[in-house]
């Protein structure tokens, strides 16, 4: 079995902390797209990391796609269980600015497969709070 990255919080932390104005303001200047990937790679790997399994696949095009979360191994074709969303929406799920169910009923998250929502309970993987 391959061997996991090592996720380095600290890393993580600043590739978000790098976004963070344009996560809390959408008006705000987009990143540079090596820090948007560094973000949402960062994020969905932690997630990856403190959810291991392959019942679940997260995709953020173009950036990652990562499998989490306990139960049967997916190994070929498309999943039965995809949560899929743009960077800026992951990033929001990533940090607590934005709720998963909120985002899934308001069609920014394109959740299927009876065990997708279940990644809900493992975010916010790096909290941001606006007023900090």
């Amino acid at each position: 079995m391959a061997r996991r990255t090592e996720i380095d919080p600290g890393v993580v932390r600043a590739a978000v902390t790098a976004v963070r104005e344009w996560l809390l303001d959408e008006n705000h200047p987009a990143p540079p797209r090596a820090e948007l990937a560094a973000a949402v790679r960062g994020t969905a790997r932690a997630l990856a990391a403190a959810a291991p399994g392959h019942s679940v696949e997260v995709r953020v095009p173009p950036f990652v796609a990562v499998q989490c979360i306990e139960g049967p191994r997916h190994t070929r074709g498309t999943p039965p269980n995809v949560v899929e969303t743009d960077a800026r929406t992951w990033l929001l799920l990533a940090t607590g600015l934005q709720e998963f169910a909120a985002a899934v009923a308001a069609g920014a998250v394109d959740a299927s497969g009876s065990r997708a929502a279940e990644i809900g309970r493992w975010l916010p993987l790096v909290p941001v709070r606006p007023e900090d």
